[in-house]
């Protein structure tokens, strides 16, 4: 588990499940993430998430507001066969867009990433209309790949070194 000062992240269970669904339920949250799915949909991508941390020994985590208890997004480490890179990726449920919990959340898991997966490198595979994303991944300090996926989505990469220089400037500010 990864606690933050407004988030808890842990490994998706069963009594997330339906959260998992009213947040893939929704059109708007899921447009560039494969489009909506219904119940037995939105099980079936709660159990491969749950089943990549068995398989892999990481996947996305369940995303916990702190002071609600309530579920309220997904995010975390990512890499399937035939992906473009290890991913750090984050999605949320609508009524939290705009409160910096994404920002927030991808932030701690390049940490747990670099940290404790030993990764040099994240990649963050984003829809070149996903304004919201885009911008979550320049906040990270994450920058443009010369070239896409084969859906012609858009790849950030944060590297470990630069990342940890970033967050290192940020320390030394907010000592300040």
């Amino acid at each position: 588990m990864i606690e933050t000062e407004r988030l808890l992240l842990r490994p998706p269970n069963t009594s997330d499940r339906s959260a998992w669904t009213a947040f893939l339920s929704d059109p708007e949250v899921t447009r560039f993430i494969g489009g909506p799915q219904d119940e037995a949909g939105a099980w079936r991508n709660l159990c491969l998430f749950a089943g990549a941390w068995s398989i892999q020994g990481y996947s996305n985590f369940s995303v916990i507001e702190k002071a609600s208890g309530r579920w309220v997004g997904r995010a975390g480490a990512w890499f399937p066969p035939g992906w473009p890179g290890r991913e750090i990726g984050w999605a949320f449920h609508r009524d939290v867009w705009g409160k910096g919990y994404a920002t927030e959340a991808a932030t701690a898991c390049l940490i747990w990433a670099f940290e404790e997966l030993g990764w040099t490198e994240a990649i963050h595979v984003i829809h070149p209309e996903n304004l919201a994303s885009i911008a979550v991944a320049k906040r990270i300090g994450a920058v443009p790949q010369a070239s896409g996926t084969e859906e012609r989505n858009l790849v950030y990469v944060s590297g470990k070194e630069a990342f940890a220089l970033r967050q290192a400037k940020g320390s030394r500010r907010e000592g300040n």
